[in-house]
């Protein structure tokens, strides 16, 4: 259902609450028809103010907890739960569920944002607090780093040369 705009997702509700078949707009918006009766369930429950407008909803731990217990203590079904707490699909609890099985019954709650790709390059301690050890360590290490960077720059220098080289001169 992610692929629908708010503005689609009301007028598929309307469209199907005048009758159309399910059949017929699962065509129409190329999704599942498992997907548009979800959907019809959540608006009639929560109304069309639960349909995501710009930013993702954040679900505390307390409440993914409480909802994971209602799935295994209490037996209730998956979808029902979903639609009972407006999550925008079903799948997001079978998720949850699945990560609460596989981490022995503990919550882990993902960081925001992209993870950092490269490590930054600054010492652990001042360097005067360092060891000579440490100091030789850190200075190779330093070294390296800019003798890569250095050979970076002369290669990226000779792109952009030859790229000049080959286009026409205005005159």
């Amino acid at each position: 259902m992610s692929k629908l705009t708010r503005e689609q997702k009301i007028q598929l509700y309307k469209k199907r609450k005048a009758g159309k078949s399910l059949q017929n707009l699962s065509k129409e918006y190329h999704i599942g028809k498992d997907n548009i009766e979800y959907l019809i369930r959540l608006i009639d429950r929560h109304g069309n103010h639960v349909l995501r407008k710009d930013k993702n909803k954040y679900y505390s731990l307390s409440l993914k907890e409480e909802m994971i217990n209602k799935v295994l203590s209490e037996n209730y079904s998956i979808k029902s739960i979903a639609i009972e707490y407006g999550l925008s699909r079903a799948g997001m609890l079978h998720t949850w569920i699945k990560s609460y099985k596989k981490n022995g019954c503990v919550i882990i709650e993902r960081k925001q944002g992209r993870p950092l790709t490269m490590k930054t390059n600054q010492p652990a301690k001042n360097y005067e607090e360092m060891t000579l050890e440490e100091k030789i360590k850190y200075l190779e290490n330093k070294n390296l780093y800019l003798e890569a960077e250095n050979e970076y720059l002369k290669k990226l220098r000779a792109v952009v040369q030859a790229r000049k080289n080959r286009l026409p001169k205005k005159k």
